[in-house]
């Protein structure tokens, strides 16, 4: 049986020999190189292609955190572990943002380092066996036969993540709405997905009895392609296809980042429009799903909690590299004469609102407990018509129109100069 290759970096050699130890009597695990600093790491894991990297967080020259995201670019199949003597918050969000899959604190045990390492090595086990639902954009455009459809390359669809920092928001109210109102203004394969893993609701909401979910997905991922999925997706009356989440919390454990990154890249070579619908955790299904987003749908409330919740969304996207300009603010739950104005949220997180939606608790109550998503039940409320609304507003935004050619640009410049003079002298007259 192949051992599970290791590379230790560490910037104390007595740390490193240390390691060695303790991994020095697990029959399956093989130490392959070690390094002193991040600069030796990444030169080291583009030449052995470790299976897993343990590297220190704080080093000179160049720290754990800059050396994974170089190698997650070097040596794509090496997991990283990342380790570090302190345990805030703080190094565990910047370890996941650099794309390790697990943490430890020092000191730790010689059991609580080898289980960490397998666990990861399964993860990128499931990594390898998804990488042909994994591939990028610009291998969807080559030769290769995934993503082929009867000899024609699968369409590259658009997915919009709805997010919201702060639990209550009406996250899946807002996607389930938006999903059937990008369908009904476009008439094209809109899929929704919930990746609210351990209690999703998105099936509840749609009034959906099917008895297939995302794990269903993720157990066929070998096999995965846009046909297979969309078998395991519900209809919905309106004419969208739902993946439900799974149906118990303690499947919902076994699902990975990198799994959900494969169905993701099936689901967009399918649809149009795929809406994801997520919980208010930052973890690596969620960070897995940003990632991949032509568009993130940040939610929030009018309140001091909400306001101060996005402001941190904003600065984790900045250090993601996830581009501003494809974040839209979404006001939810709004009502006349509130303390907080839109005009003050814009000023004080510097990004404009998107679109707002009024607090109408009587008729989004009666639309969930009914299964009948707003815009279905209710499509003359107000909420609905702001749904519609939204709805257009990021089809020009996903959507952008072709370029008028020159000529007709000048003729059409010509035609409205023309009406202007013309209105000009009836007005004179």
């Amino acid at each position: 049986m192949a051992k599970i290759t290791v590379l230790i970096v560490d910037d104390i050699p007595e740390t490193r020999e240390n390691l060695r130890k303790l991994l020095y009597f697990e029959p399956d695990l093989e130490i392959v190189g070690t390094a002193a600093n991040g600069r030796e790491a990444i030169d080291q894991a583009r030449r052995l292609q470790p299976n897993i990297l343990l590297m220190d967080i704080n080093m000179p020259d160049m720290d754990g955190i800059m050396a994974s995201q170089e190698i997650t670019r070097a040596a794509p199949m090496c997991q990283v572990i990342m380790m570090s003597v302190q345990s805030e918050a703080d190094y565990l969000r910047r370890s996941m943002l650099a794309g390790a899959m697990d943490f430890l604190t020092k000191p730790f045990t010689s059991e609580e380092l080898s289980s960490s390492i397998r666990r990861v090595y399964q993860m990128g086990a499931s990594r390898r066996a998804a990488m042909p639902a994994m591939l990028s954009e610009a291998d969807l455009a080559g030769s290769t036969g995934w993503g082929q459809v009867a000899g024609r390359r699968a369409p590259r669809g658009k997915l919009l993540l709805v997010f919201s920092p702060k639990g209550g928001a009406g996250c899946s109210s807002v996607a389930a709405n938006l999903a059937i109102a990008l369908h009904k203004a476009t008439g094209k394969k809109v899929a929704l997905t919930d990746l609210c893993l351990q209690f999703g609701d998105i099936d509840a909401m749609l009034n959906l009895q099917g008895n297939r979910s995302l794990v269903d997905a993720v157990a066929r991922q070998d096999e995965l392609d846009g046909e297979l999925l969309t078998s395991l997706m519900s209809p919905h009356a309106s004419g969208i296809m739902a993946l439900a989440a799974p149906p118990t919390p303690e499947m919902a454990e076994r699902i990975t980042g990198e799994q959900i990154r494969g169905v993701l890249a099936v689901m967009r070579g399918e649809f149009d429009y795929v809406i994801a619908d997520t919980y208010s955790y930052l973890d690596d299904i969620v960070l897995a799903a940003i990632d991949m987003a032509d568009r993130l749908l940040l939610v929030m409330v009018p309140e001091i909690p909400s306001i101060k919740a996005i402001k941190q969304v904003f600065e984790i996207t900045e250090a993601m590299e996830f581009p501003a300009s494809q974040i839209d603010l979404v006001l939810n739950k709004v009502v006349p004469r509130d303390d907080i104005r839109a005009e003050q949220l814009e000023n004080s997180l510097r990004h404009s609102i998107l679109a707002q939606f009024e607090f109408d608790p009587r008729s989004t109550r009666l639309a969930i407990n009914q299964g009948l998503p707003l815009v279905v039940s209710q499509p003359n409320v107000p909420l609905s018509a702001a749904f519609a609304e939204l709805a257009q507003t990021l089809i020009s935004l996903l959507e952008p129109k072709p370029a008028v050619p020159a000529d007709e640009a000048a003729e059409a410049a010509r035609a409205e100069r023309n009406k202007r003079v013309g209105l000009f002298g009836r007005l004179k007259k």
